[in-house]
């Protein structure tokens, strides 16, 4: 087997377990988690948003790309919704609309399974270069999957999942990057337009859950004091995808 694809597999695997890191909760008490859940949606919040606008928009080079970049961004955001209503319909459709798992935390695990789909792109892509631009990658991509990861478990679980399903999701969901090297090994010459089309689709999937399903979660707060420190985690949220990218430019 080609080295390339060796070490861009082995790379997108440790990278896929960074999303064990939602096994630490299992160390605290169901109560507590619940109540720090919130905060950590908070921050996955901003997270989203900021991989949206300062990571995927970016690297999509929507200004060369032309129209069809922003209906990618578009067409993102209509599947988005056009799914969320389809799992709405498919698990809440009776007259009351109680769910005990919201439809947010199905969109979540698709829209970070197609992040890390496009992760994998990159990873194979970076090892094709060089085998230290691929490991300088693999470690800027690390370094963000690791709060980020944590926080798209704390929403499973703010949506209704328990631990035990909320991990092995999140995890089925990171192998979509093993997916990723595997296309992009065989399609390398098209890994380009692939990713200048599925960027924009991923970063309108991410405005999405973002705006639509996680800020109304934080609206629900109704003390002040806890909605000031879950905007102040949305902060935080943003500032470390902004400073992710500075660093690792």
């Amino acid at each position: 087997m080609n080295t390339i694809l060796i070490y861009s597999l082995i790379a997108a695997f440790i990278i896929s377990l960074i999303s064990l890191v939602g096994v630490i909760s299992f160390g605290f008490n169901d109560k507590f988690f619940k109540k720090i859940s919130l905060l950590l949606v908070a921050f996955s919040t901003g997270a989203l948003l900021g991989g949206a606008f300062l990571h995927l928009l970016p690297e999509s080079k929507l200004d060369t790309t032309g129209l069809n970049g922003y209906l990618f961004l578009l067409l993102g955001i209509v599947i988005f919704y056009i799914l969320e209503r389809l799992l709405k319909w498919h698990h809440c459709h009776d007259d009351e609309g109680d769910c005990s798992v919201h439809a947010f935390t199905y969109m979540s695990l698709i829209g970070d399974g197609i992040h890390n789909f496009i992760d994998g792109l990159i990873i194979v892509s970076a090892f094709f270069i060089s085998p230290e631009v691929g490991l300088a990658t693999t470690i800027a991509l690390a370094s963000h999957e690791i709060p980020q990861e944590l926080g798209d478990f704390a929403v499973l679980i703010h949506g209704g999942f328990s631990k035990l399903k909320a991990l092995i999701w999140n995890l089925l969901s990171a192998f979509t990057a093993i997916l990723g090297v595997i296309v992009g090994y065989i399609l390398v010459n098209n890994v380009e337009n692939m990713t200048l089309f599925l960027l924009p689709f991923a970063a309108g999937g991410f405005i999405y859950i973002s705006m639509s399903d996680l800020i109304p979660e934080l609206h629900k707060e109704k003390s002040l004091k806890k909605s000031f420190i879950n905007f102040l985690m949305f902060v935080v949220g943003l500032a470390f995808m902004y400073f992710t990218k500075v660093i690792f430019e």
